[in-house]
């Protein structure tokens, strides 16, 4: 980056660090910080655990305090970053982590905490991580890096512009994940009561006929060298990963290929089910699908829409605690540890009358409307927050 301030390597920057093996400190238990206590996504430290010092992993070492920066040095999290609170200072950090503690007068610890997490310093700390397994940057490696120092009270006013930046994004997020709880709340409301007089139904009772629950092609079926770069599309795990429909990595077959596996073809509103790697996310195709087939690694549900509505199932397979638990979630939200179509067809549920599905799916679509308005907001926010961060190195705020 050209900036009017001077480069200046984050090790002169920085004080050193404290290292300590936690049964030195005489007490009987203490606080851990390790690579998965970071929220990667909001950059924050948010499970932190105390464990007692008998079970201390041979990497807590690192003492910190309030204000510090931890940087990962491991890849894939290389953009594992996160400032400790004042709440955990004196607690253990792995030595997975750079902790960078600024020196006072000379360098802020919110701008440090901004300069760290942005793309160019994540990037050239991917390029220079060495290692066959798990590639890695040293600390020194880190503090060698230069960062453009302006004088701290412009420091500041960065940070302060980037905070709030930062925050409206947050504010987005939270935004989002109400509009997800609301969903799930209005699910349980209409359809939780265990005591319902509903009949209780097998899931492959609701398809529209005995082939209308099946994987894709398996094996010599389809191979990846018959992916083309255009044609029909080929749906995979990617598209269902986040409990909603999207188009993910493109995959294609010739038009040639799709008349053999034409049996495989996803129409609109059927449910698709994760049942590989990330097990038990579930997406509804969309009315204006192209030609697609899916994969293996999906479940695809076409319904007898006089019975069961696309929506219903779609919020029963995420929301609905007896359903949930037949597939073997533990909790809200958590992935499911294996699936099968066995598992998935023998599943039971509660089926309500068809009207009070379609009441739910307008309540649906209502809900899925406000969160594409907020979706898009929360891109607008990135791409607002992305050029800050450009302009701030710069100079140019």
């Amino acid at each position: 980056m050209t900036t009017p301030w001077p480069a200046v390597a984050l090790g002169d920057l920085t004080e050193r660090v404290t290292t300590r093996d936690p049964g030195e400190s005489g007490a009987n238990e203490f606080t851990y910080i390790d690579i998965g206590s970071v929220d990667q996504a909001n950059k924050a430290i948010t499970g932190d655990v105390t464990m007692p010092v008998t079970e201390a992993p041979s990497r807590a070492r690192q003492v910190v305090a309030g204000g510090d920066v931890l940087v990962s040095t491991v890849r894939p999290n290389l953009n594992a970053v996160a400032q400790v609170p004042p709440r955990l200072g004196g607690a253990t950090a792995s030595t997975g982590f750079a902790v960078l503690r600024p020196r006072p007068g000379r360098l802020d610890s919110r701008y440090l905490f901004h300069w760290v997490r942005h793309p160019s310093f994540v990037a050239e700390m991917v390029r220079l991580a060495t290692g066959a397994n798990y590639p890695a940057v040293t600390d020194r490696t880190v503090k060698a890096s230069l960062i453009t120092v302006p004088p701290v009270e412009e420091q500041r006013r960065i940070a302060a512009i980037l905070d709030a930046a930062d925050e409206l994004r947050a504010k987005r997020r939270r935004a989002l994940a109400l509009l997800d709880t609301l969903t799930e709340s209005v699910f349980l409301d209409m359809f939780g009561d265990p005591d319902a007089p509903w009949p209780i139904v097998r899931v492959d009772s609701l398809a529209a006929d005995v082939h209308a629950i099946r994987t894709g092609p398996f094996g010599s079926q389809l191979l990846h060298s018959e992916f083309v770069s255009d044609g029909v599309a080929v749906l995979g795990i990617d598209n269902a990963v986040h409990d909603r429909f999207a188009w993910g990595r493109p995959r294609f077959i010739t038009d040639e290929k799709f008349a053999q596996l034409r049996r495989y073809q996803v129409r609109p509103g059927d449910v698709l089910v994760t049942i590989m790697a990330t097990c038990g996310r579930v997406a509804i195709v969309p009315d204006d699908i192209p030609p697609a087939i899916n994969t293996k690694h999906l479940c695809c549900i076409t319904l007898d829409r006089t019975r069961c509505l696309p929506a219903y199932l779609w919020a029963a397979f995420r929301f609905h605690p007896g359903l949930r638990r037949q597939l073997g979630a533990t909790a809200r939200g958590a992935v499911m540890p294996g699936l099968n179509m066995g598992l998935i067809k023998g599943a039971t549920l509660p089926l309500p009358s068809i009207e009070s599905q379609g009441h739910f799916a307008d309540c649906l679509g209502k809900l899925e409307s406000a969160t594409a308005s907020q979706s898009e907001h929360a891109r607008q926010l990135e791409v607002l927050f992305a050029s800050l961060q450009h302009c701030a190195f710069r100079g140019e705020l």
